[in-house]
């Protein structure tokens, strides 16, 4: 059972970095890819980024140029940096594995518990 704990969530003025890591419990997930996915009141979660297990990434567009997103597979850890950050950009942050190649639609996900995420003047 994949276990994973997010962390590095807080309140940022509008033009602010913020440093998102997402932890596994088991290196397991090294091998698969993990996505970062946000999620407002009312609304469903959303794909941000993802990183497979060759280090290929893909951003959802809104994000790309400001997001970047990493991993360091000695600590079993997948990384959001987030720079110029903009007040849309509010939201419960989550990571998601599948232990797939791909972080959609799978039968078994297993999710962090999220992280807050606020853009505020």
């Amino acid at each position: 059972q994949v276990q994973l704990v997010e962390s590095g969530g807080g309140s940022v003025p509008p033009g602010g970095s913020l440093r998102l890591s997402c932890i596994a419990t088991d290196a397991t997930v090294n091998y698969y890819a993990v996505g970062w996915y946000r999620q407002t009141p009312g609304k469903e979660r959303d794909l941000v980024a993802v990183i497979n297990g060759r280090g290929i990434t893909n951003l959802e567009p809104s994000v790309r140029g400001r997001f970047t997103i990493s991993r360091d597979k000695t600590k079993n850890a997948v990384y959001l940096q987030m720079n110029s950050l903009k007040i849309e950009d509010t939201a419960v942050y989550y990571c998601k594995t599948c232990l797939q190649d791909y972080t959609a639609g799978c039968d078994t996900p297993y999710w962090g518990q999220g992280t807050q995420v606020t853009v505020s003047s």
